[in-house]
């Protein structure tokens, strides 16, 4: 899918209707462009608490993966990774997931007759990619972000917490193997609910644009050739 046009979504935090409405835009708006190019969807994580519909969020993007039609990438956010922390054997995590918004989505599941998230769930969680690499757009996505200074091989935490001054400014990234490279994350909501476009040329997109805090949720639209555009709702 080399001339695909890729569609990246920011997080989502359980805001389920928010996330039905964008991806109806973006099949919208494909299909009235009369584009042809395949579609390619990435999803960067966080998924999950404080929003009122964890569960269908996640029953949604897992249930994507199964679509013939267009290619489909899901990572794991630092919410996903408390998630999944909180329900390790032996884990004394559960109180700080609950208080980084795990009630809203135990509250998610409950409404579906399950006391805790079921394994299904999880184990698909626990298998998911922290960072996606398009080698042929020379794009990394990932949820919070990279360590200019040892790309591609960062530490997992890095990919899932970084807010790291030398990630956050392009003029600081060591011209390494980062050189040449674009990188788009979520995890740190911009102050004006807005895109965030960092570096120039540009080489930084935050598309975290706050839909749990009354912003909105935002894809941004990666095509071959083409300026980056924005969809948001």
């Amino acid at each position: 899918m080399n001339d695909a046009v890729i569609y990246a979504i920011g997080d989502v935090h359980g805001e389920a209707d928010s996330l039905h409405a964008l991806h109806k835009a973006i099949f919208t708006r494909h299909g009235e462009r009369g584009d042809n190019r395949p579609i390619k969807l990435v999803h960067l994580g966080d998924y999950v608490d404080r929003g009122p519909d964890s569960y269908d969020v996640i029953d949604t993007v897992k249930a994507m993966e199964g679509r013939g039609d267009v290619e489909v990438v899901n990572l794991r956010g630092n919410h996903e990774q408390m998630m999944i922390d909180a329900y390790e054997e032996g884990s004394d995590e559960r109180l700080h997931w609950l208080m980084n918004g795990g009630d809203a989505t135990i509250a998610s599941y409950a409404k579906r007759g399950y006391e805790d998230p079921p394994s299904e769930h999880l184990d698909w969680l626990r298998h998911l990619p922290t960072i996606h690499l398009d080698e042929e757009a020379q794009i990394a996505f990932v949820h919070a972000g990279v360590d200019p200074r040892t790309f591609p091989e960062c530490d997992d935490r890095i990919h899932l917490w970084t807010r790291s001054p030398r990630f956050f400014d392009p003029d600081r990234w060591d011209h390494g193997k980062l050189e040449g490279w674009r990188v788009v994350h979520g995890h740190t909501p911009t102050g004006d609910f807005e895109p965030e476009v960092a570096g120039e040329p540009a080489r930084r997109f935050n598309l975290d644009t706050g839909a749990v805090y009354g912003g909105k949720l935002t894809a941004g639209i990666f095509a071959p050739g083409e300026p980056v555009e924005f969809l948001s709702v």
